[in-house]
């Protein structure tokens, strides 16, 4: 078929294979580029397919050669629909690495669940012994809890009181004032269950049980603070009440991992286009803004530079550099004076009519539109393409 972004909201609702897999060889170019890590050799990537996830995995794989399992909820094609973008950039993934002659299998499924912890823990045993490095990047909105079986529907608002603040339409180019009603305390409950600790502890629990993790073996979990005019509806809304929460649980794991010689992080990072940050009200147009000034001054990042240095200067450099909560803050550039400074000003003067030329608009869509494939310059978006493909190996 002949494939077209489709959207239904923030959210596209079809990828093209070929532009996926152009995204991913392009990340893998850059790490290839770099130095050599002396880093991980066996790596589980919780939540593998996207983002920061995939950046992780694919550092992981050819910055260092390791060895990787990546798990993620992922749909394949079926009739007149395409697969979703996760799945595709796993086949450009796998097929990579394979042809690199490093080890690469995946599991798709609910991570929240028993069944999928376990399965991910027999595929360890048979096939690698032991992990040394376990990345936890999910980013979902809904949780069923696996021992009481309840659901949990994550919600992004302010607490407290209502938030009002510009936000953008990135698909017209409109600016706009946003209110939004803050959350009940069942919601904050939902968002923690969801975006929490809870799940990546209950990983590291069941890795550590079944003795699958290596002597010395690191985790890291992502995390994300931001400037004043994202603080309302993030860091002191729901999401960052979630966010608290997986801080804490880094705490309480690294007591556990003391016993072989571990340790847990949480890296804050910086804010990047994702499907998961479009649709969080005001980040947007800030990130529109982050980026010309970050561009500006030579200091811009993606997720495959951001996690090259993650891997190359925090977590394989000696000793990790953290801050006073010890935490690893890779959003160092993002939060320069410089850079904050100059996006307050322009914050206060953004309109629908300037937003082109006071910010990266277009490099937003444009990241958004890659996402899922699209808005690739050498692919050719009118040839007919074969949209159902299988990942390479998938592990039954």
């Amino acid at each position: 078929m002949i494939v077209k972004p489709k959207f239904r909201g923030f959210i596209c609702t079809t990828a093209h294979p070929e532009g996926c897999a152009k995204n991913v060889q392009e990340q893998i170019s850059y790490v290839k580029k770099q130095n050599k890590i002396e880093g991980p050799k066996n790596v589980l990537v919780i939540g593998a397919s996207t983002g920061y996830g995939l950046a992780s995995r694919i550092t992981a794989a050819f910055g260092s050669g390791a060895s990787t399992i990546g798990v993620f909820f992922e749909r394949p094609a079926s009739g007149k629909r395409t697969a979703t973008a996760g799945w595709y950039n796993t086949i450009a993934f796998e097929e990579a690495a394979n042809e690199a002659g490093i080890y690469a299998k995946s599991i798709n499924g609910d991570a929240f669940s028993d069944e999928i912890k376990q399965q991910t823990i027999d595929l360890i045993k048979r096939d690698l012994g032991r992990v040394d490095l376990v990345v936890y990047s999910l980013a979902s909105p809904v949780r069923v809890h696996p021992k009481t079986g309840e659901k949990f529907n994550s919600v992004i608002k302010p607490i407290g009181e209502p938030f009002t603040n510009k936000t953008v339409d990135f698909h017209n180019g409109e600016v706009s004032e946003i209110t939004i009603d803050p959350a009940t305390e069942e919601e904050i409950k939902h968002t923690i269950a969801v975006m929490g600790g809870e799940d990546w502890h209950f990983w590291m629990q069941a890795l550590q049980e079944a003795g699958v993790l290596a002597s010395g073996a690191k985790t890291v979990a992502y995390s994300y603070i931001g400037p004043k005019v994202t603080q309302a509806i993030y860091r002191e809304g729901t999401i960052g009440q979630a966010k608290n929460d997986l801080e804490a649980t880094a705490k309480t794991i690294q007591e556990e991992l003391n016993q072989i010689g571990g340790h847990a992080y949480v890296s804050i990072n910086k804010a990047l286009v994702t499907q998961s940050s479009s649709a969080i009200p005001v980040v947007p147009l800030y990130i529109s803004l982050l980026y010309k000034v970050m561009k500006d001054q030579n200091l811009h990042e993606g997720c495959i530079e951001q996690m090259y240095r993650l891997f190359d200067d925090r977590l394989y450099a000696g000793e990790t550099p953290l801050d006073e909560q010890g935490r690893i803050r890779l959003d160092d550039w993002e939060m320069k004076d410089s850079v904050q400074e100059q996006i307050s000003k322009l914050w206060d003067q953004l309109t629908t009519d300037n937003l082109k030329e006071i910010s990266d608009i277009e490099g937003y869509r444009k990241e958004f539109f890659q996402l899922f494939g699209f808005d690739q310059p050498e692919v050719d978006y009118e040839a007919e393409i074969d949209v159902v493909k299988s990942i390479p190996s998938i592990a039954e």
